[in-house]
């Protein structure tokens, strides 16, 4: 099994605290999967007004800890695609479901399949579950573009 931790993400992720969703992968195989893990713990900044009489992790930051997975593994597998002069951006998300509600205590777990690359394009089917229930499906396109100057 092919792991990443923490530091390591942060070599490949530009985001950190609190934008930072994924705290380790624990199996990846380059152009095919990963699967990470977001551990959800109640002092995240969101959850004191998301919402104060029942906290839940919003669904766009479930959305986003997924579209994470998919630059590591679009990175893990093109190892060029990381350079200090471009980023990973979030293109599309199609066909988003939302089952489940996530809450404090909970571990995310984040799977991303590959689904085709193209140049810079790469297309992912996204799954987030928790204890085996599934939680949020989507189909994720990412862009690696060079930082205009």
């Amino acid at each position: 099994m092919n792991t990443i931790d923490i530091h390591e993400i942060q070599r490949f992720l530009p985001h950190r605290y609190p934008m930072l969703l994924i705290d380790k992968v624990i199996d990846y195989t380059p152009n095919e999967y990963l699967v990470g893990i977001k551990n959800v713990s109640f002092n995240e900044p969101h959850f004191t007004g998301h919402f104060p009489a029942r906290v839940i992790m919003p669904g766009v930051l479930i959305l986003e800890a997924l579209a994470q997975a998919t630059g590591l593994l679009a990175f893990k597998s093109a190892e060029d695609l990381h350079s200090d002069n471009s980023l990973y951006y979030l293109a599309s998300i199609d066909n988003a479901r939302f089952k489940r509600q996530v809450e404090p205590g909970d571990q995310l777990k984040l799977e991303v399949k590959l689904v085709s690359s193209k140049r810079n394009f790469w297309k992912f089917r996204c799954e987030a579950s928790v204890d085996g229930q599934l939680a949020v499906s989507a189909d994720i396109m990412c862009v690696d573009q060079k930082i205009p100057k």
